[in-house]
């Protein structure tokens, strides 16, 4: 578990990069998940856009600026995913998305074959 503040995402990228080659696999396959339960500023969608091209599923916790367009929706929810193996997630309701980011964390740790 890390909270932190926006400078601290070099050293998290960092700290993927190294146990992802550790296991030789990829960011996209380790059990990661990025979180911004309320965002304040649009800030909070660009960190998350980053953390989504390292191929974590990202959760934001309001709706972002892009659901007037079905097209970008579909694109950051699951298009991408195809892409870059990461994807937004957004949910308001703080239990469905801790339940849903737990569930995503073990399938990656169940398909490492680590304990769940």
């Amino acid at each position: 578990w890390h909270m932190g503040s926006c400078v601290d995402n070099s050293r998290i990228e960092d700290v993927l990069n190294a146990v992802a080659g550790y296991l030789k696999v990829k960011i996209s396959d380790l059990p990661v998940a990025a979180s911004a339960p309320e965002f304040i500023t649009e800030k909070a969608v660009s960190i998350g856009t980053w953390a989504v091209n390292l191929g974590a599923m990202t959760h934001i916790g309001g709706q972002p600026y892009v659901s007037g367009s079905k097209n970008m929706v579909k694109l950051l929810t699951d298009g991408v995913e195809g892409l870059v193996g990461g994807k937004f997630y957004v949910e308001t309701d703080p239990n469905k998305a801790a339940q849903t980011i737990l569930a995503h964390v073990n399938a990656k740790r169940k398909k490492l074959g680590l304990a769940v």
